[in-house]
């Protein structure tokens, strides 16, 4: 199946991943961001590409969106205010790029009648102490006072309002929840611990793991996350439902920082750092992010196998290159 293909965030970390192998799959791709996390020089490699457009611009744009989703047959909805970082610094905008902006992206696609895929987040279960998490798991968060729980609760109200277009006006939409996603072109700058991890360890700092760093995660390969978004949508029992996508190690913070350490070949030691005097008061972490990935599995065939080590390896090769490119 190929044809037009719409991506929001296409300049970013996984939309470039995702603009890259629907190009390579024969798809016209029009990639759109603003470049306010994403980056030009994700997306620059496509620019002579006749398959590949690159427009800058805004989700919120409703009229820009509109005009897009007219022109494409598909959407892969990417777009979203990302990181801890980000969403403690500037939680109203970020409630409001997710919100406003994946209706936007809905309403198009429900007049375009283009099957579209909304990105979520792991986050979406908060500190749920259980897991592995299955998609329709209770959902834990903490006061509306911290600042954590609003980039959860945004990403729901996304997911919600996708299935209620499906219910209500037969709109295509696949949902995916995310969990840790890392390999190449990944920033550290939102909060993005591996790659921060990684060039401290290039740098021969300290490695600084928040908290005791016994919270765990499930990291996935960003091409495996690729394969499950592009399989999802060319499955239609995947409409109108939900999905984990991620891989299937289980790995405490302390014991990635000590992972790149030695994957590095680096000096570096480990630095404990209060989460207080990163995020400031009352911030409440995650203690485990594990996915159930037996739907996704069930539905696609598709499995996201790549190891953690082969993700460290392929973070570590590049922001070496980064390095020494200047």
């Amino acid at each position: 199946m190929t044809g037009r293909a719409l991506v929001t965030g296409g300049a970013g970390f996984i939309g470039s991943h995702l603009v890259d192998r629907l190009v390579e799959a024969g798809w016209r791709t029009v990639a759109v961001d603003d470049l306010s996390t994403g980056s030009y020089r994700n997306i620059r490699h496509l620019l002579d590409n006749p398959k590949f457009e690159f427009v800058q611009g805004s989700v919120l744009d409703r009229d820009l969106v509109g005009r897009l989703v007219s022109e494409t047959d598909v959407v892969y909805h990417l777009a979203a205010a990302v990181g801890v970082q980000l969403i403690v610094d500037r939680p109203l905008q970020s409630m409001i790029t997710n919100i406003r902006g994946t209706e936007n992206l809905l309403e198009a696609a429900a007049t375009r009648r283009a099957k579209i895929l909304v990105c979520s987040t792991s986050e979406i279960y908060g500190k749920n102490q259980n897991g592995p998490f299955k998609e329709d798991d209770d959902r834990v968060l903490g006061s509306t006072r911290k600042l954590r729980w609003s980039y959860s609760t945004s990403k729901a109200v996304d997911e919600i309002l996708a299935f209620v277009y499906h219910r209500e006006l037969r709109l295509p939409a696949v949902v995916v929840r995310l969990f840790n996603t890392a390999g190449p072109r990944q920033s550290g700058h939102y909060g993005m611990v591996l790659p921060r991890f990684v060039g401290q360890a290039l740098r021969g700092e300290a490695l600084t793991v928040y908290g005791d760093g016994m919270q765990s995660r499930s990291f996935t390969y960003v091409a495996d996350v690729i394969e499950a978004m592009m399989k999802l949508m060319a499955t239609s029992e995947a409409e109108g439902d939900v999905f984990n996508v991620a891989g299937h190690g289980e790995t405490t913070i302390l014991n990635l920082a000590e992972m790149v350490i030695e994957m590095t070949g680096s000096s570096s030691s480990v630095s404990f750092v209060p989460y207080d005097e990163v995020y400031g008061d009352n911030f409440e972490d995650m203690s485990r992010r594990l996915a159930d990935t037996t739907k996704l599995e069930r539905v696609t065939g598709y499995r996201c196998e790549t190891g953690l080590k082969e993700i460290v390896a392929s973070v570590i090769e590049h922001l070496q290159e980064v390095q020494l490119a200047g």
